[in-house]
């Protein structure tokens, strides 16, 4: 009989909601003020270097940001983690608008569609994160994941992602994927663009027969394929649309230790089903000014300036660095 109530009683806990909780977290946020031997406020290549950070948590759940994105108002934002991970907080700017550190930081495993801790590492690897607007409203986010290769959009209450998973739909050829090269980007057209509010995804090493990254694009009258010619030996990591509908490509390299990183522009009117994307080289670094640099996102700095940020994940090793560098268009 007692063996039956142990059974019994385990059965019923399995059946339960495990209760997802957020933990806060202090970063500790180191400035870097030059890059590529630039002051902040100077050109560098196609860009003006904005100034960054170099973050650090005792959280052994912080790390692995693999993207970025805004999530409301006042410089709020949403990092997701390759374990699953979303790591919420607020940039924060000193009097002259440069980024100083990331503060109020919560970190929240996702969910999945029965709103249950994702459950293992397979299903976790989270790699880019773009925010979903309604009527100009940030009211979700939208995450891609490698290895289990999947979609799925997130509620935003209060500027932070939660709740179960709702998966959003890909084709075939795409979900098929199981690796960790696969679904590496994701962004949402704006209103600006052609194929405003479609989502365009690309791949991070799945080629077609030109040896271009295979991409897709999702929206109620632009949906179809798409390719990105990527630059010789670094891969597109993440995307980003700015104002104006032009899209941005970050793309990382890895050689002997040593981390590259390019950003490229592809313009408006060539981001559309069918289309080949082939972007101007805005900019372009290796070396100890970088690291293994994944995320990518477009926001509003308190000035109101439009900036681009672009983040590196640590891989959860100590060799390696959770970077934010802010940079801007030049007018």
């Amino acid at each position: 009989m007692r063996l039956l109530v142990v059974v019994a009683l385990a059965a019923l806990l399995a059946g339960q909601a495990i209760k997802v909780q957020a933990v806060e977290a202090s970063v500790t946020a180191v400035p870097i003020t030059s890059f590529k031997n630039s002051a902040i406020g100077q050109r560098v290549d196609k860009l003006i270097w904005r100034g960054g950070i170099a973050m650090s948590s005792p959280l052994d759940t912080f790390g692995g940001l693999s993207g970025l994105a805004p999530t409301g108002p006042n410089q709020r934002m949403v990092f997701v983690s390759d374990r699953g991970h979303f790591v919420s907080g607020q940039l924060a700017y000193d009097d002259v608008s440069t980024l100083m550190g990331f503060i109020g930081v919560t970190i929240e495993p996702m969910q999945n569609s029965k709103g249950q801790p994702l459950p293992r590492q397979y299903a976790r690897d989270a790699e880019s994160v773009e925010t979903v607007f309604r009527d100009g409203v940030p009211v979700a986010v939208r995450v891609s994941f490698e290895h289990l290769t999947r979609v799925s959009d997130y509620a935003l209450i209060n500027g932070v992602p939660g709740g179960p998973a709702r998966e959003v739909p890909l084709p075939e050829w795409l979900s098929a994927l199981r690796t960790n090269e696969s679904l590496e980007s994701v962004c949402i057209a704006p209103p600006a663009s052609p194929v405003a509010g479609s989502t365009v995804l690309i791949t991070e090493n799945a080629l077609d027969k030109a040896g271009n990254h295979r991409g897709w694009m999702l929206g109620q009258g632009d949906t179809g394929p798409l390719s990105y010619v990527g630059s010789s030996g670094l891969v597109p990591t993440d995307c980003a649309f700015l104002p104006n509908g032009d899209l941005l490509v970050l793309e990382r390299g890895v050689s002997f230790l040593t981390f590259s990183m390019t950003l490229r522009r592809v313009r408006a009117a060539d981001v559309l089903p069918g289309g080949v994307l082939q972007g101007e080289l805005l900019l372009a670094a290796s070396g100890g000014q970088v690291d293994n640099m994944e995320s990518l996102a477009v926001h509003t700095a308190p000035d109101g300036e439009t900036r681009i940020l672009i983040g590196s994940d640590d891989n959860f090793m100590d060799w390696q660095r959770n970077l934010l560098l802010e940079f801007a268009l030049p007018e």
